[in-house]
């Protein structure tokens, strides 16, 4: 895991994998485009506005506050 990473990142790819799902399955679950979760996950969007966070939390089963410490 890259440590330059934001924590968003990975805590995202962390609670993906663990359900074993792809960026293109969340993106679908959490009704973001796969662009968004792709830019998020690399660090490109390293603050990515609250109301894409808490549809992709939603869709990980998990809260905001987990993708975000």
């Amino acid at each position: 895991m890259d440590k330059d990473l934001p924590t968003i990142a990975k805590n995202m790819k962390k609670y993906r994998d663990k359900l074993g799902i792809s960026q293109d399955k969340l993106s679908k679950i959490a009704d973001v485009t796969l662009h968004t979760i792709t830019k998020i996950e690399s660090g490109a969007t390293p603050d990515p506005r609250i109301e894409t966070l808490r549809k992709i939390a939603v869709a990980l089963g998990v809260k905001v506050d987990d993708l975000l410490k």
